[in-house]
């Protein structure tokens, strides 16, 4: 009965260790919503959708002239969702798009000069909230969560395929 009983204890323990597992998960799965819906919630009186300010904060990290393909690589979904966002940036006078001189069948996005300006009072709001979230935690603290999430981002990767990072983060 001892061996069963410990062989049942090893068993729940290990059970326990893989669902305090799954519980991180959750957590940094909540972060995210909760971090993200922070910052919409920022955004709505700009008259920015989550889809159009993280479209046009990322076609400023790409660079400006980017192939729309290009840029919904980079925000990890598929061209006909981007299309539609893309359609509203352009009727608000964020971005223009241009047919590409070397491949007439891809199109090329840009800000605008008023995309810029969005830009900067979306950086503005940003900032606030990250500073407003992570109010309380020293920068130490800060720095070694960051290293762990990018310690947990890397084994992911290597999990999923050592050879690329489908995302383009490094």
């Amino acid at each position: 009965m001892l061996s069963k009983l410990t062989k049942w204890q090893v068993n729940m323990y290990n059970e326990l260790e893989r669902l305090k597992e799954l519980h991180l998960a959750e957590q940094l799965g909540r972060l995210h919503r909760l971090w993200r819906t922070a910052a919409d919630v920022e955004l709505i009186p700009l008259g920015l959708t989550h889809p159009r300010w993280t479209a046009l904060w990322k076609l400023l990290r790409l660079g400006d002239d980017v192939s729309q393909k290009v840029l919904a690589d980079a925000l990890e979904i598929e061209l006909p969702s981007l299309m539609r966002t893309l359609g509203q940036l352009e009727a608000q006078g964020y971005i223009k798009r241009r047919c590409c001189e070397n491949d007439k069948r891809a199109r090329i996005v840009s800000l605008t000069p008023q995309g810029i300006d969005i830009l900067k009072q979306i950086e503005t709001r940003i900032m606030q909230i990250r500073a407003e979230l992570l109010n309380g935690i020293s920068s130490q603290e800060l720095s070694e969560f960051e290293r762990v999430i990018s310690l947990i981002s890397d084994n992911a990767m290597a999990k999923l395929d050592p050879s690329a990072d489908p995302f383009g983060e490094k």
